[in-house]
């Protein structure tokens, strides 16, 4: 199994699928569902495989093929995986046949193609797929600039209120990011010796005022990806405007490219860089946790409130990063995956609120636990996995980043740890308004609002709620993948660890 091009494969599939739902008449909406759900599995079986195929002693990057691409510029089509990208091709896999269930009536109700909507959620995972697959710089940015295509149609298409306005500003501020990486890159291919390649790249000694130059190209791309503050703008409109199945992609998974840069590209090819850098970045993510969470608590519209605390959760996944210890960025790397099944589900459950109630003011609910208790149920649970309740698999992430920041720079710690605090009130106080306290008589003369949760809707929270028991109690799977990368990250950056790692930890 290992010569078998799982990574391009896993690339190409989602957009062959692409093709033959976009090819289906739109006469037949359930037949282009039932076809893009079956394509979204069969790339989870492939990535299923690739999991159980990995060996976590084995090397640092592995699946590697490359295809000559443009030769005279030193362009080839590499894919290769470490433990950080493997962990993301997984989530990629689990959230997308999820999300395409999740959205089985989303393009209906916007009056536009059904084939169009499953097949741009299709095109959007080969995107997604290929940029944490690339092993190439160039080819890295050209799949880092082709995924917004897909999700500017989803956001300005089959959204809501504001959807032009929103799906213009998420691919204005995207693009401007992406001019900045860009400039870095060709400046990278001269001082490079005119390769793109990431392992020639990482042994290329690259001057001081160069390498800082370069390294701020790429990380105010990434920066604007995340969203870090002060970049974030574009987030909460975008999030808020998509439907919600494309919303928990771009949460969960698009805006994971900016912190799944920074580890790949920003500090193993710009070492000295990023440690000069790593203040300025620890005060934008404490700024950026704190800030967030106050614009969470103040938010009267669920989507928009789901999409500060991603911001805030963002700033924790930073700190992790900068803080050049083992503990946090394997913390890190666990809270990009971690969130992306806590804010995916918190996502899916709240666009099902709103299609239900035809609104997604909190103000228009209040006491709807008493007509959906099961989905309340859920939204609860997923509020609580957001706010890392012990138990739940952000926990661990959270706690992780933390205590390895802790023991190099306890300020940040402590301040971050303020964001927890914050986190309680924003999400318990969102229950509460929602789901709890009198039951608003409007809902009662609203049909949707009888209908609690159906077989679909269980079958797309069910796995959610699992992976994020099962990794808040045992997340020895995933961080056993990760800690070899992240280890290897902090050599390239010339960092040791001053505690123990997570697996001596763990012994």
């Amino acid at each position: 199994m290992s010569d078998f091009p799982f990574l391009s494969v896993l690339t190409v599939a989602p957009l062959v699928g692409a093709v033959v739902v976009a090819l289906l008449p739109r006469s037949r909406p359930t037949l282009a569902k039932q076809v893009a759900l079956g394509w979204s599995l069969l790339v989870l079986a492939l990535s299923i495989v690739m999991w159980v195929t990995w060996q976590v002693d084995g090397q640092r990057f592995q699946f590697r093929e490359s295809y000559p691409w443009i030769p005279n510029w030193g362009v080839n089509f590499t894919f290769a995986a470490d433990g950080i990208a493997l962990v993301m091709l997984m989530l990629i896999a689990v959230l997308v046949p999820l999300v395409i269930l999740a959205s089985w009536h989303d393009a209906e109700s916007s009056k536009r193609s059904v084939p169009a909507y499953f097949a741009l959620l299709l095109v959007l995972e080969c995107t997604m797929l290929g940029v944490f697959a690339a092993a190439d710089v160039f080819l890295f940015y050209v799949f880092f600039e082709v995924m917004l295509v897909p999700m500017y149609f989803l956001i300005g298409s089959y959204g809501g209120h504001q959807r032009q306005y929103a799906a213009v500003k998420f691919f204005l501020y995207s693009l401007v990011g992406g001019l900045f990486m860009l400039a870095a890159v060709i400046g990278l291919w001269v001082v490079g010796g005119k390769t793109f390649d990431w392992v020639a790249l990482s042994e290329v000694d690259i001057s001081t005022g160069a390498e800082r130059w370069l390294f701020l190209g790429f990380f105010i791309a990434f920066a604007i990806k995340a969203p870090f503050f002060p970049f974030h703008t574009w987030l909460p409109d975008a999030g808020g405007a998509a439907p919600a199945g494309a919303a928990a992609l771009l949460v969960g998974v698009l805006d994971k490219v900016g912190t799944f840069g920074i580890l790949r590209y920003c500090l193993p090819l710009f070492p000295d860089a990023a440690q000069w850098f790593a203040p300025w970045a620890l005060a934008i993510a404490v700024i950026g946790i704190i800030y967030a969470a106050l614009l969470a608590v103040g938010q009267n519209d669920l989507k928009r409130l789901v999409s500060y605390t991603s911001i805030a959760h963002f700033g924790f996944i930073g700190v992790g990063i900068f803080a050049f210890t083992t503990q946090a960025g394997t913390g890190a790397v666990l809270y990009m995956v971690n969130h992306g099944l806590a804010t995916g589900l918190l996502f899916l459950v709240v666009g099902m609120l709103v299609a239900r109630r035809g609104s997604a003011l909190i103000s228009d609910f209040g006491g709807a636990g008493k007509l959906v208790p099961v989905l309340a149920g859920v939204l609860f649970f997923a509020g609580l996995a957001s706010l890392a309740l012990p138990g739940t698999a952000p926990f661990v992430s959270e706690f992780l980043v933390l205590i390895g920041t802790f023991t190099v720079n306890k300020p940040v710690a402590v301040i971050a740890t303020l964001g927890i605090i914050l986190a309680a009130a924003y999400v318990l106080w969102m229950v509460q308004r929602t789901t709890q306290g009198t039951l608003n008589p409007a809902l009662t003369e609203i049909d949707g609002m009888k209908r609690d949760l159906n077989l679909r809707e269980k079958f797309v929270v069910a796995p959610l709620i699992a992976l994020i028991v099962l990794l808040g109690f045992y997340p020895k799977p995933v961080t056993d993948v990760i800690n070899p990368a992240i280890q290897a990250t902090m050599e390239d950056v010339g960092r040791t660890d001053p505690a123990p790692t997570v697996q001596e930890a763990a012994r």
